[in-house]
């Protein structure tokens, strides 16, 4: 499809969205809605590409990048008028065909894009429209075909007659145009409607009444044609998307038993074997190997989960947890953290910006920030890496086989030597040698009859 190009309308505002945002910024499955468009255009071999924005038109353009060419719609007029826009930019453009799509519309996919360009060829036609059947059809716009199925016309919802509001075949709002013919459609397009809008639609009239020949790819997957101009619209997006790549891991062997709360962003890849349970979402660039567990009530977001994980009530930011490691519940692996395999994380446990090497255990109550843990460490309960001198950040470094007591603190930068030992309690501000017991605690001193003496508590008169 290298003499193709394409257009995307994106110069919605957000009024009913009740956002300051650009309507196409809104999202489905965390990303926004003009991406999703923007992916399946290119998945279906389209590079050359220009966006028509508006309403918050250098939000959009910060957003998608310099990769895109834009053009501006200052007053909306329809369509037609939001396609006139992009003129320059398909007059410069080789192609031999021009793509529009809105950029409101994310379930749209590259194979529905290809499949009504193979239409639009062999037909011949000057303007392919991609249509679909949709059990409510309200303020969709009607395809009109002839008794042969010709398509004569589309019907905008607000200007059909009574017997072309009964059809149920709607116009999903994503043409092919023969280049040369889109051209002369729009300059014989005039605002003859209620609204005073150029209608690209109107554009089936005037290359029939050119002599030209026009189709509709009429397309099984009915979500195409579904936008979102308000937040109950968008909800249904993200429910329809969510199924369906919930559908598709399962069909690919994971293990959903309940689909309850369970958000994936598309692309997510998950290992074979592996069980996702509700109220678990795995978003960005997350990637989960085979037989992991995650869940129930996780969130993990731009991280390497590597086979046989388990994480329950887990949240997890770009970090890195390796082969038979587990954690939680209620555990905060932060950003930055390499998590070995066969690590023991427990629960009310946070690590952040560290590395913990092969069997590595930290079972409970216990932060490490800043550090790199050896293989087979033990940290017992309450202890804690002092990571931050109210300045700088200072890394901590425990040797192989180490043991932490109960309640030690670790006054970074310093570093505990292979099997040494640390007894309970102690605060630790030098290095410990290799196999050295390290004690850092007052010595206990009891004062006989103190409590009969002072009486310090209540109701002791």
């Amino acid at each position: 499809m290298n003499k193709n190009c394409a257009v995307i309308l994106a110069a919605g505002d957000g009024k009913r969205m009740k956002s300051d945002l650009s309507k196409v910024l809104s999202k489905v499955l965390f990303v926004p809605m003009i991406d999703w468009v923007a992916n399946a255009v290119k998945a279906s071999g389209i590079s050359e590409i220009c966006i028509v924005t508006g309403f918050a038109g250098e939000q959009v353009k910060s957003h998608m990048g310099e990769s895109f060419s834009y053009a501006v719609q200052e007053h909306r007029l329809g369509t037609g008028h939001a396609v006139m826009q992009a003129l320059d930019f398909i007059k410069k453009s080789d192609a031999d065909n021009v793509l529009i799509l809105n950029g409101d519309a994310p379930l749209i996919d590259a194979d529905t894009i290809r499949c009504a360009c193979r239409e639009h060829m062999d037909t011949n036609s000057a303007i392919t429209l991609v249509s679909a059947s949709v059990p409510d059809p309200a303020g969709y716009g009607r395809v009109i075909r002839s008794s042969g199925g010709k398509l004569v016309r589309v019907a905008e919802h607000r200007d059909a007659t009574p017997d072309e509001l009964t059809i149920n075949e709607v116009n999903s709002g994503l043409y092919w145009f023969k280049k040369d013919d889109l051209i002369y459609a729009l300059s014989q397009m005039k605002p003859e409607n209620d609204q005073g809008e150029y209608y690209l639609t109107d554009a089936v009239g005037i290359l029939i009444a050119a002599g030209l020949e026009t189709s509709a790819y009429k397309t099984l997957n009915s979500h195409v044609v579904l936008g979102a101009n308000d937040r109950v619209q968008l909800m249904q997006l993200n429910e329809i998307a969510r199924m369906e790549v919930l559908h598709r891991l399962m069909i690919s062997g994971v293990d959903i038993p309940c689909t309850d709360g369970i958000i994936i962003s598309d692309g997510v890849p998950v290992g074979l074997g592996s069980t996702i349970l509700p109220n678990t979402i795995l978003r960005g660039k997350t990637q989960v190997g085979s037989n992991c567990t995650l869940g129930p009530n996780c969130l993990i977001e731009n991280c390497i989960i590597q086979d046989n994980v388990k994480l329950c009530n887990v949240q997890a930011e770009n970090s890195t947890i390796k082969n038979s490691s587990d954690a939680g519940p209620f555990a905060h692996i932060r950003p930055g953290c390499e998590i070995g395999p066969n690590v023991h994380i427990g629960n009310f446990v946070e690590v952040k910006n560290s590395v913990l090497d092969d069997g590595s255990k930290v079972p409970h109550l216990t932060y490490i920030g800043d550090s790199d843990i050896g293989r087979g460490v033990n940290f017992g309960c309450g202890s804690l890496t002092v990571n931050y001198d109210g300045k700088n950040k200072h890394r901590t470094t425990i040797k192989d086989r180490a043991f932490i007591g109960c309640n030690t603190n670790l006054l970074a930068p310093v570093t505990v030597g292979e099997f040494a030992f640390i007894a309970a309690g102690s605060t630790i501000s030098d290095d410990v040698p290799p196999f050295a017991l390290a004690i850092a605690r007052g010595r206990q001193t009891n004062k006989e009859n103190w409590v009969a003496e002072k009486k310090p508590y209540k109701n002791m008169d």
